[in-house]
């Protein structure tokens, strides 16, 4: 920690200007509860130092950029020497071995290459452990769904909401998921889902679906992954010093309390970051887990402190709404949330039906609405409307789903 504090507060003016307003020095940094005294990195020193204001090594020691989706404004973007790849890709090859893959496995992965970390960085984790890998990335579902066919893929790595689009895409190409197919690991990240999605996709398949976490300005997807026990994401305490506070107050909790998630990166040499403010909101455990494995675990991550919604002054998140929705058989796992403003805030949650009871002319539409209502009532504290849709109406996406349309930003 300390060796890591110097280099940053070094070769990094962003950091060193954050240390002087804190009125403190890498001196401050005697014992290990002074790492509350350094500055948060946040996404906003990502913007202020766009393109090139949080490097930390001479640009020609940079071989490979990588970059955030960039929605909300210029990308965030992040820098990887030689040294820094390695470091990743064996990170990823842990990820895979924690999950159970092996070097007889066959990889299908279906994250995007290029800017997004995902590709590249599921793609030489794979190669790492001397699995097959077929680059699928993203699109071309029947053509996807014929790799897996003719290849006999054992394991894909995609985001969650593309495998539950699977789980319908698959049957409608006439094939049986379990019989016709042999993946036994799903490795999903890159988004929040519930254990509810988790559910549908292992029972479609007949798969382990592991949980993996990661983002672009820690490297990419490689920071903690389950293991088969699926109880806690395993973070690699000897890459990343893991904390949580209070995303209010900035306070760090005490072990096992949820809040917000902070990383330090201890070995990073092109950029190194000091306590990064994730937003995502989970909590900490450090106890063994039964797999043996003694670094600290993440359990689920509820969601993302900038995701929350707020509606007429209550807190609500997306996975919140997507777990009463999957607890109800007769709706299909689409769904889209709306926010609009009519004097006050209001929910409105759009859902498709599954084809079956779609099919049914005389089942009791009205009455499922105001079931799925009133669900929804006792989970979120707040009424939302429902609106039952047809199934294959509202969007389908082959990566980062959309659940959430915010139109007060509009208005």
């Amino acid at each position: 920690m300390k060796k890591i504090v110097n280099y940053a507060y070094r070769r990094v003016p962003i950091i060193r200007q954050k240390f002087k307003a804190a009125g403190i020095t890498p001196d401050s940094i005697r014992k290990i509860e002074d790492v509350a005294k350094i500055p948060f990195t946040t996404k906003e020193d990502f913007a202020q130092g766009y393109p090139f204001g949080l490097m930390a090594v001479n640009p020609e020691r940079v071989v490979r950029i990588h970059a955030s989706s960039g929605t909300t404004g210029k990308p965030k973007v992040v820098y990887y020497t030689r040294k820094d790849l390695e470091t990743w890709t064996r990170l990823m090859a842990r990820l895979y071995d924690c999950a159970g893959v092996t070097s007889k496995d066959i990889v299908q992965n279906m994250y995007g290459y290029g800017l997004f970390t995902g590709g590249l960085g599921f793609h030489y984790g794979a190669e790492r452990i001397g699995a097959m890998v077929v680059p699928a990335a993203t699109g071309n579902t029947k053509r996807q769904i014929m790799l897996m066919k003719d290849f006999g893929t054992t394991v894909i790595a995609c985001t969650p909401s593309y495998a539950l689009y699977l789980c319908e895409a698959v049957k409608a190409e006439g094939l049986d998921p379990r019989k016709d197919l042999r993946i036994r690991i799903g490795l999903f990240g890159a988004e929040p889902w519930s254990e509810e999605a988790r559910k549908k996709i292992q029972d479609t398949f007949g798969m382990l679906a592991i949980d993996c976490y990661g983002m672009s300005e820690l490297y990419g997807p490689g920071v903690a992954c389950e293991c088969p026990e699926q109880n806690g994401l395993h973070v690699w305490g000897d890459e990343f010093y893991i904390e949580t506070i209070d995303p209010d107050t900035g306070e760090v909790l005490e072990e096992g309390k949820e809040g917000e998630f902070v990383v330090t990166m201890l070995n990073r040499e092109a950029m190194p970051i000091l306590r990064y403010r994730t937003r995502d909101l989970a909590r900490v455990v450090w106890e063994e887990c039964e797999c043996g494995r003694q670094h600290p675990r993440i359990m689920r991550i509820k969601g993302r402190s900038d995701d929350m919604l707020i509606i007429g002054g209550v807190n609500v998140f997306p996975s919140q709404v997507e777990h009463v929705l999957m607890q109800i058989q007769e709706l299909a796992e689409f769904y889209q949330i709306l926010v609009t403003h009519d004097k006050l805030d209001r929910l409105h949650v759009q859902v498709e039906l599954k084809p079956d009871i779609a099919a049914k002319k005389d089942y009791d539409l009205a009455k499922l609405k105001a079931r799925v209502e009133n669900d929804l009532l006792s989970v979120l504290s707040i009424h939302a409307s429902v609106e039952l849709m047809q199934p294959g109406t509202l969007p389908r996406v082959e990566g980062k789903a959309k659940h959430v349309v915010d139109l007060r930003k509009k208005e």
